[in-house]
């Protein structure tokens, strides 16, 4: 969970978004987006998806070497 809150965070702020202005566009509640970049684990993948859609992405199973090779590029591109 902790790729997908990073990604979610990092996709905002390079959109420069807050979390209000995501909950507006995204329609989720602005509790369900903090609770998201947070990184809790009680997610529904319907909302999930909803959100990553407004960055042209979707959540979707991926190959343990590949979530390695994204784990490692965020590691190394973090700016926080």
């Amino acid at each position: 969970m902790a790729l997908l809150s990073k990604t979610i965070k990092a996709k905002r702020k390079e959109n420069g978004l807050t979390q209000e202005d995501l909950s507006l566009k995204s329609g989720l509640g602005l509790r369900l987006i903090r609770e998201i970049e947070q990184g809790k684990t009680s997610m529904h993948m319907d909302k999930v998806n909803q959100l990553l859609s407004l960055f042209g992405m979707e959540l979707v199973p991926a190959p343990i070497i590949q979530k390695a090779l994204m784990v490692n590029f965020f590691q190394n591109n973090s700016t926080s």
